[in-house]
């Protein structure tokens, strides 16, 4: 065998080793990969593992800032006869029809005390989407948790934001295609809802509120004070109902 056989036969077994070794530490990688994915993941793959990322997105509910135990006690010093369960009740009644009298395209689905503004809101919402020759539909609504995200008291007007995480199939339809959102995958997001109290008439910057006030249930004259026990028009003794003048003003997503 010749000095140049040799030399080949060496490099080809120097080769071979080069390539085993390799292909050893490609198993040894791939092995510690479908490790990682299965113990993160749940997949033995990673195109699996963003499916299975996916689907737990889906099925996830969205983190709300709960500070109900931070505001709740505030509010209730304010206002004793508050009654939380129920006014958390009434906002999740107020965001499901907001979304409901978009799918359905009916601005009478929000029953309960609203303002102007948030009936406006509404209006123009559907109003946009029929200009659009479009659809936009909240199908499966479940709101997951609600707590109170904000309690502020500003010029005469008392504002609770109440945060809701939500989920539900929305999409849109244009021309009879799905031009966002999809029919079949959940979607997990947070809304908020304004409740507010307007506390004296003579304070607040916005006029548009003051037609939330108290009025006087004989002569009709304007009670502008919170706790007047009396109409100063034509002295006839005022009885309040808190629910009566709490009012949710706005929805928006967060």
């Amino acid at each position: 065998m010749t000095s140049g056989q040799i030399g080949a036969i060496v490099i080809l077994v120097l080769a071979l080793a080069v390539l085993g070794g390799g292909f050893a530490a490609y198993r040894v990688i791939k092995a510690k990969v479908r490790n990682f994915t299965r113990m993160a993941f749940g997949s033995d793959t990673i195109s699996g593992s963003f499916q299975n990322m996916e689907r737990e997105l889906e099925i996830t509910p969205k983190s709300v800032s709960a500070n109900t135990k931070l505001y709740l006690p505030q509010i209730l010093r304010d206002f004793p006869e508050f009654h939380y369960d129920e006014m958390k009740n009434r906002a999740e009644n107020i965001l499901t029809g907001f979304l409901l009298g978009i799918d359905e395209k009916n601005a009478a689905r929000m029953r309960e005390s609203t303002t102007s503004e948030l009936k406006n809101k509404l209006e123009m919402r559907i109003a946009a989407l029929d200009s659009e020759n479009a659809e936009e539909h909240f199908r499966d609504i479940l709101i997951h948790r609600t707590e109170i995200l904000q309690y502020r008291r500003i010029k005469g007007r008392c504002s609770i934001i109440f945060q809701s995480a939500l989920q539900c199939h929305h999409f849109k339809i244009k021309d009879g295609t799905v031009t966002e959102g999809s029919e079949s995958k959940l979607e997990q997001s947070r809304y908020n809802v304004e409740l507010i109290y307007i506390q004296d008439r003579d304070k607040i910057e916005n006029q548009a509120d003051s037609g939330l006030a108290m009025n006087c249930p004989n002569c009709g004259a304007p009670l502008p004070k919170l706790g007047a026990k009396k109409c100063l028009y034509c002295d006839t003794p005022i009885v309040e109902f808190s629910i009566r003048i709490w009012n949710f003003s706005d929805v928006d997503e967060s």
